[in-house]
């Protein structure tokens, strides 16, 4: 048992575990004075995380180090003025929807969800660039200052293009790979849930870095598991050293003491546990009589002190064992490594779930419903064959995890062709871990901001038809062009954020017509793309000042935003969760939107007069948001406090 401590708190060490709470990835082991090893505080990282220049630091120190590695928490760390925009015509449901589709960097998607999804995605899966020497690479360009890098966010390469490609010839091929990451993964932790797990996956070139990177920005101690998944059969025909069939996904929680672990199966049928493990501590145990006997002989008696062993399982009896007639007569008190205590055991007794085996030692038999956590073996085939199709079940190993070959067979029954996308995981594989994370969180939000076809949206929507579950997905993928003599560029697609939309739309579709018996289904996606903010630009230095920008500022608004560009970037603002229900109405002739009914009411019109102003707040909405400029007078903008403190008082009333 723990002992007291039996000193006052200590103030220090509890500072220093606020600290690491908030930032993992200052966490060092050193040594005192004594020689022992101790948790403490790296500064210098500390001090970069808290400055918004590069801050220079001699100290050397065990750790993943790169050039480009300060450079990159500063990208993290620096806000940017962007907005995402919403686009109706490419959505599904886009009024009702709770799932979303976002078309940007992830860099930006993740810095703009930062305020309304901080501590609220319980999953995240993303399958980024491997670093195969072929692949292309965000080209994050850091500035000296997050000044400057607000001002010149969303730079891209030399041909305009966000993505460069990351060739092995690169003098900087993994510090390159590890920058991207490492800015993106900072950002997503944020998000998580405390009870919250990301799931990464990988594959030989970068498997080491990305558990060091994993133990360093969610804390080792937060390392949950590496999964290997048997992704095909056969190897590569020109296989080098080694035919490779595998792949790994490393999975990291938020918090390990409060993750509820990954659920394997449910098992359901009728099993029995031993009730002694050797290496727990030896004690005494009083077993009830009435527990039924398998022994060999209906009749039996064993004299106190008696040594009953299998292997370096020992049990030595201190009072007398008497079966009579298959069933244990009196009470036994029994010496050994008990697993339950006696207060179980007598509970298990009563209930005769406790048996005296042919061996003479005891079982429990358990026929209730119980988790048993993942194996951390995927293998792509199991005892049920049913193909690509993910299957519903309490058992994720009945039909094995899928193969690449799957992902491609899936790819061509929607599209028609296998080639519209390279080595797509199978929704099957997703799904699996979806249901691993989430099978007691049917609500869950689950992200991947490396969406790539949108195998994880279609996997979400399989999963919610298999269990009736709420779960909401957030894809972001950036517009990468096609490559002009791809497949899918000849199929008429320019993007691959355009496969993903579409992979979404058809097996949305195709899911909803196959369980055409489930109502509130959730198959659309609301399109929101990242773009500059909707405000025209005011960081101007005096020396870049024009005639022309001043005028500009007389509107500070763009003049090719909408309404509805202005709503989303005030739910941003706000914190108001993206997916919740938008509805427009028409009120004193102006356009006022609702979201969630009374969560937020928002009117972008101009010329607003007393009456419009008095029919809001009679509606009380928690929120209200109106155009700086959109006032009919300046005393009608005056009084827009007071008439909601007679009428609504608990409203919050922002201008923008």
């Amino acid at each position: 048992m723990d002992k007291l401590k039996m000193h006052s708190p200590d103030i220090t060490q509890q500072n220093i575990d606020k600290l690491l709470a908030l930032f993992p990835n200052c966490k060092i082991e050193k040594q005192d004075d004594d020689g022992e090893l101790s948790t403490g505080i790296d500064f210098d990282l500390l001090k970069q995380e808290l400055s918004k220049n590069i801050v220079e630091g001699p100290q050397e120190r065990y750790q993943l180090n790169w050039p480009g590695k300060k450079e990159a928490l500063l990208t993290a760390n620096a806000p940017i003025a962007k907005a995402l925009r919403p686009c109706r015509e490419e959505s599904v449901n886009f009024d009702t929807t709770e799932n979303l589709f976002i078309e940007g960097d992830n860099l930006d998607a993740l810095k703009l969800l930062q305020e309304t999804y901080l501590g609220k995605v319980k999953m995240i899966y993303i399958d980024p660039p491997y670093n195969t020497g072929k692949d292309f690479i965000y080209a994050d360009n850091f500035a000296e200052s997050t000044d400057e890098y607000l001002q010149e966010s969303g730079q891209k390469d030399d041909d305009g293009n966000r993505l460069v490609a990351n060739t092995d010839s690169n003098g900087r091929f993994h510090s390159d790979w590890l920058s991207m990451m490492y800015s993106r993964l900072k950002l997503a932790r944020n998000l998580l849930k405390d009870d919250g797990v990301i799931f990464i996956s990988i594959d030989d070139n970068e498997s080491s870095n990305i558990r060091k990177l994993g133990d360093e920005i969610f804390g080792d101690d937060n390392f949950i598991v590496q999964l290997t998944w048997e992704k095909k059969k056969k190897g590569a025909f020109l296989s080098g050293s080694v035919t490779n069939v595998k792949e790994y996904v490393f999975v990291f929680a938020k918090c390990r003491k409060v993750f509820p672990g990954l659920i394997g199966e449910i098992a359901r049928g009728e099993e029995t546990y031993p009730v002694i493990k050797t290496t727990n501590a030896r004690a005494q145990r009083v077993i009830k009589k009435g527990i039924p006997s398998k022994y060999k002989e209906a009749d039996h008696f064993l004299p106190s002190g008696s040594r009953i062993s299998s292997g370096n399982m020992e049990m030595i009896l201190r009072t007398d064992l008497h079966i009579k007639n298959g069933i244990l007569v009196k009470d036994v008190t029994v010496e050994s490594n008990w697993i339950y205590s006696q207060q179980l055991l007598d509970e298990y007794a009563e209930k005769k779930t406790i048996y005296i085996t042919q061996e003479l030692y005891f079982r429990r038999i358990v026929s209730e419903p119980r988790t048993k956590m993942l194996k951390d073996l995927l293998p792509m085939r199991g005892a049920e064959g049913t193909g690509f199709e993910f299957q519903y079940s309490d058992n994720l190993f009945a039909d094995g995890w899928g193969t690449n070959e799957d992902g491609f067979d899936e790819i061509h029954e929607l599209f028609g062709s296998q080639s519209i996308m390279s080595f797509p995981k199978p929704s099957k594989f997703i799904a699996k871990l979806l249901l691993s994370a989430t099978r007691l969180d049917k609500d869950a939000i689950i992200m991947d901001f490396f969406a790539g076809s949108a195998t994880t949206a279609h996997s979400s929507i399989k999963l919610n038809a298999g269990d009736s579950g709420r779960r909401k997905f957030i894809m972001v993928q950036l517009p990468e062009t096609c490559d002009e003599k791809s497949e899918a560029f000849k199929a008429g697609y320019k993007t691959i954020a355009e496969i993903s939309k579409e992979r979404i739309r058809r097996a949305g579709k195709k899911i909803k017509e196959e369980n055409s018996e489930l109502s509130g289904l959730d198959t659309g996606f609301r399109v929101l793309k990242i773009d500059s903010s909707n405000m025209n630009d005011v960081h101007y230095t005096p020396d870049t000042v024009s005639k022309a920008d001043l005028f500009n500022q007389v509107e500070h608004i763009k003049k090719d935003r909408s309404s509805e560009d202005l709503l989303f970037q005030v739910m941003l603002d706000w914190g108001v969760d993206l997916s919740l229900p938008i509805r427009k109405e028409t009120i004193e002739n102006k356009e006022v939107y609702f979201i969630n009914d009374d969560d937020l009411a928002a009117c972008f019109d101009k010329d607003i007069d007393e009456s419009l102003i008095k029919a809001l707040a009679a509606k009380q909405p928690l929120r209200m948001v109106f155009r700086d400029d959109g006032f009919v007078s300046d005393s009608v903008k005056i009084n827009v406090e007071q008439i909601f403190k007679q009428l609504a008082p608990a409203t919050d009333i922002k201008a923008i």
